[in-house]
């Protein structure tokens, strides 16, 4: 049998997997009106090259979380909610990204896997991840 503590990373990887579409596009769409000045369906699905009618599912949740708001054939706007979220997932991204360069890892690679680790990494660890990074890249 299996002890209690056995499950707590498992809950975990649980628990981040199922805000990680939210914070993809929280992010995705606070960068593409910073681009753009204004985000679309259709830019969504440009960017994580998936459907139209997929974006629409997600766009319904992220509305039903109160993260973003849209009328039919209208852009996509974040909520303030929505923002702060973006906002903090922009930063942990940063920090990811940046942690892998003073790694030495090639920026092409770094950028894929942050994609992934951004999501998983604890305020602990990616606190650590930060002070290292200054250390490395201090002159």
């Amino acid at each position: 049998m299996s002890s209690p503590n056995v499950s707590v990373p498992h809950r975990r990887t649980r628990s981040d997997h199922a805000s990680e579409t939210a914070e993809d596009y929280v992010e995705a769409i606070a960068e593409i009106v910073e681009e753009r000045g204004t985000c679309r369906v259709v830019d969504l699905a440009t960017r994580f090259a998936v459907t139209h009618v997929t974006v629409s599912r997600i766009v319904a949740r992220l509305v039903s979380l109160g993260l973003v708001e849209t009328e039919p054939y209208q852009p996509v706007r974040l909520t303030e909610a929505g923002r702060k979220l973006a906002k903090r997932s922009k930063h942990r991204h940063d920090i990811v990204y940046k942690f892998l360069l003073a790694l030495g890892v090639p920026a092409k690679t770094a950028a894929i896997d942050t994609e992934g680790i951004e999501h998983h990494v604890s305020p602990e660890t990616l606190k650590r991840f930060e002070d290292f990074t200054a250390r490395a890249t201090a002159d």
